[in-house]
């Protein structure tokens, strides 16, 4: 079960979904991984040699931080926030001009404890887990900028050595169990009254939720990164995307 970030360096497709705000809600990324894009990205990893079977999840990435809430792209100027080793993430936070710092997980928790490093983005069940509101991580702001898919894959060799029934076993399991994974990610946030932001606010967390035209000024700052990567990635992959979104049922 591999996480789309994690792989797209093999898979420049795969940073698709690392593109910022592409996802403006569940709906959207559904739209995408359940319909014709999907499919083709599952095309695109059995060419890099692997068995796609399934879509799983594991969440929207959102920002937290031990200085300030933030609200606005000049609220993250300066601030040190731990990203993954991704160069789209990278060009993101300094388009938002902050100082994005790749580092270990194992080395971030210590120096958000430190205030070494200021914050960190990552799905909220990471951060729950993590009981990141322990080392200073006491603002969160629910911002979506993207949606971190994961896929359940099988080794070529491995798959040829099955019997076809064993595939089909194989391939339903994997399938039951990411409906089951994307449910879980979105558990405590796609309820009306999104009881996950509760029980992180009860931590002493601000939780910071942006009006459409505060999640615009972001969208806007990191345009650049996305068009750059548009190319990148593949124009044609990136509008078929946007078209799916377009059209979604919300």
């Amino acid at each position: 079960v591999g996480s789309t970030i994690n792989w797209s360096p093999q898979v420049k497709q795969l940073n698709l979904f690392s593109l910022p705000f592409l996802f403006p809600d569940y709906a959207a990324v559904d739209a995408v991984t359940q319909g014709d894009v999907g499919k083709q990205i599952f095309t695109t990893l059995e060419k890099a040699g692997v068995v796609p079977l399934a879509w799983g999840e594991n969440g929207y990435r959102e920002i937290s931080n031990s200085k300030l809430a933030i609200k606005s792209p000049a609220d993250l100027k300066g601030l040190k926030i731990r990203v993954v080793g991704s160069p789209l993430f990278l060009d993101t936070f300094t388009a938002l001009g902050a100082n994005p710092t790749q580092m270990s997980w194992a080395d971030a928790q210590p120096a958000f404890a430190s205030g070494a490093v200021d914050g960190q983005e990552n799905p909220i069940a990471v951060y729950q887990a993590a009981k990141l509101h322990t080392v200073a991580q006491k603002h969160i702001t629910m911002w979506g900028y993207v949606n971190d898919p994961l896929v359940f894959v099988v080794n070529k060799d491995i798959w040829a050595s099955w019997t076809p029934a064993d595939r089909e076993i194989v391939k339903q399991a994997a399938i039951d169990a990411g409906k089951e994974e994307i449910a879980i990610a979105r558990k405590g946030m796609v309820e009306a009254d999104k009881p996950l932001l509760k029980e992180i606010a009860a931590n002493g967390v601000t939780v910071t939720q942006l009006s459409a035209a505060e999640r615009d000024a972001f969208v806007k700052a990191t345009r650049p990164v996305y068009e750059k990567w548009k190319g990148q990635i593949g124009a044609d992959l990136v509008g078929a995307a946007e078209k799916a979104i377009a059209a979604r049922k919300k």
